[in-house]
């Protein structure tokens, strides 16, 4: 990365950064693009280069995570098998929890209370799920089939809400480790009721 993109990205992060100090002491709706643009100290045309809505600056932090997981999914060889390669991208959410867990519960307090934002982050894990469910399928090529694809998609989307959602309700107390454990454990020994057929 050169210095102008260096740059750039510094300065990216650092009105995502004030925008959530905003959200956090004053509400996400009652904070303005302006105030955001003024604490951190550029111009309201330079924000909305980085980000064309309010609600971008929320929405791009949950994105990155996910596109960091698909990368990451990505990279596993394509001899490995299936449930080790998509738990490779368990494995890179939680470090992106880790790594990042005070923005982490900051989204959630904000998103809980903002119906728009939870329509899109809604609408972002849908967009995440379909490209990870081609990358499967991908993947798996002619052995398999676009529903075996769009069940593992929606299974590893569902174990990364249900690994969230607990170690967002622990307030971050708990080891994000041994949630995935946990999780993953009741999934593999068929602990989770099913539909069945008629």
């Amino acid at each position: 990365m050169g210095l102008r993109e260096t740059k750039m990205e510094r300065t990216r992060q650092f009105i995502a950064d004030k925008a959530f100090e905003l959200f956090v002491t004053q509400g996400y709706d009652n904070t303005t693009v302006e105030q955001i643009a003024a604490a951190a100290e550029v111009g309201t045309r330079t924000l909305y280069r980085y980000y064309p809505t309010k609600e971008s600056l929320v929405i791009n932090f949950v994105e990155e995570g996910l596109n960091t997981a698909l990368a990451v999914f990505l990279e596993q060889p394509d001899d490995l098998p299936l449930p080790q390669a998509l738990h490779a991208v368990i494995d890179s959410v939680q470090h992106t929890i880790t790594a990042h867990s005070g923005r982490l519960i900051a989204l959630y307090e904000i998103t809980n209370r903002t119906a728009v934002l939870r329509a899109g982050l809604a609408n972002q894990n849908w967009r995440w799920r379909q490209e990870l469910t081609r990358e499967i399928l991908r993947r798996i090529g002619d052995t398999g089939s676009d529903v075996v694809a769009a069940l593992a998609a929606a299974g590893t989307m569902n174990v990364i809400e249900v690994i969230l959602q607990k170690w967002v309700d622990s307030g971050g107390t708990v080891d994000v480790g041994d949630i995935a454990r946990e999780t993953l454990h009741l999934v593999h020994t068929n602990a989770i009721p099913v539909p069945t057929p008629a």
